[in-house]
């Protein structure tokens, strides 16, 4: 068995004493004796905070032998085009190069992102994937470790135990996550592919993509910063999260969901008629919710705008935002350019707001709600 004494050398068990000290001793052991840890491992995961879960870490592939240069030569990808990806992957990254920091995964993906420069792909562009799917992954990366652990854990479980549990469950999933996210990437891909319009000019002149004619829409929920003051945060992001999946539930196939925005949806579709039947299906899905859920309140726009990064820029983003500021609580409000593409649409009864003066907006912007058409009883308008 491994001195013990090693650990309080190391200052490993600083500050602990009785049932906390012997816990952390039998953590400290187990990680040396069954997952080959270092001290100088055990103390930066102490340092960390992430001594329960460094079990974990050795069982999906982690445990640090390389260094940034060491990457490159053994990869073949360029030294400076790494750390950038990594970077912008929002994952760490030491300034010395010749730090030990990464692991054979690390090794893994640098390589394969050298089969993508390989293929033709610029280094630009594998930066803005990267940095798109760090957000992404990010997020899915602290619910997967959030849900491990509700499986993991248990009362009165000690630290060494609670570990090994994680370690053991992380294993048995880890396996499944390659599978899943490739399949759900080949969704999405399938999604906005189906979108991808090439117009004459772009294919002349042999650039991919440009701005381009949308309609743009943001669904806002109204009172959600007071209701912050009344939930906790838990409770808080549970309310926004049910925004997302109220959406996805309603959401037209030819609309793509951009991203949540705090208490706000942000979608985007190059035809205003989906996005108009979205907003109104999301509007009546939301007011099923009753009492216990925010009214919701959504504006649109239609202009020229650009996709880029996974996220859209333009005159009629800014615009749809604004106008969602000034739309009152369960109501659909548009721009005068979104209303004039629908305006023979019997699927959608307009009807005039007037103008409004909107915040970063110069000229008065004329509005029009749009309403389900109402029926009388012999099923007409």
């Amino acid at each position: 068995m491994a001195d013990p004494d090693t650990f309080d050398d190391a200052g490993l068990l600083d500050g602990l004493s009785g049932a906390a000290y012997d816990e952390r001793l039998e953590l400290l052991l187990a990680l040396r004796e069954e997952f080959g840890m270092s001290n100088e491992a055990l103390r930066q995961s102490t340092q960390a905070g992430t001594i329960v879960l460094a079990a974990a870490g050795r069982k999906v592939g982690f445990g640090d032998r390389y260094t940034a240069e060491d990457i490159a030569r053994l990869s073949g990808l360029d030294l400076h085009v790494w750390t950038s990806l990594v970077r912008a992957s929002a994952l760490p990254s030491p300034i010395d190069l010749t730090e030990v920091a990464y692991s054979e995964t690390h090794l893994e993906t640098a390589r394969t992102i050298q089969r993508f420069v390989t293929a033709g792909v610029q280094p630009e562009q594998l930066i803005n994937v990267a940095r798109v799917l760090g957000r992404g992954l990010a997020q899915a990366a602290d619910m997967m470790r959030q849900t491990v652990m509700e499986l993991a854990i248990a009362p009165g479980v000690s630290e060494a135990q609670l570990a090994r549990t994680y370690a053991a469950t992380t294993e048995g999933l880890t396996p499944l996550l390659g599978p899943l996210l490739e399949q759900m990437l080949r969704l999405h891909l399938h999604n906005v592919m189906r979108d991808e319009i090439v117009t004459d000019v772009e294919r002349r002149d042999g650039a991919m993509p440009g701005a381009r004619p949308v309609g743009v829409a943001f669904a806002d929920l109204v009172g959600f910063t007071r209701l912050g003051e009344q939930l906790a945060p838990a409770d808080l992001e549970q309310v926004a999260d049910r925004l997302v999946v109220l959406t996805g539930q309603v959401i037209d196939p030819r609309v793509r969901l951009v991203k949540s925005v705090g208490d706000a949806v942000l979608l985007v579709s190059p035809d205003p008629a989906g996005l108009v039947d979205t907003a109104l299906a999301l509007l009546e899905l939301v007011e099923e919710q009753g009492d216990d859920f925010p009214q919701v309140r959504i504006g649109l726009a239609y202009g020229e705008a650009m996709g880029r990064g996974g996220d859209w820029f333009g005159r009629p983003v800014n615009l749809a935002s604004r106008i969602t500021g000034v739309a009152r609580a369960g109501s659909i409000v548009a721009d005068a350019a979104l209303h004039a593409e629908l305006t023979d649409d019997s699927a959608v009864h307009w009807s005039s707001v007037g103008e409004r003066r909107l915040k970063g907006i110069k000229a008065p912007v004329r509005l029009y709600r749009a309403r389900r058409p109402k029926l009388d009883g012999t099923g007409r308008n």
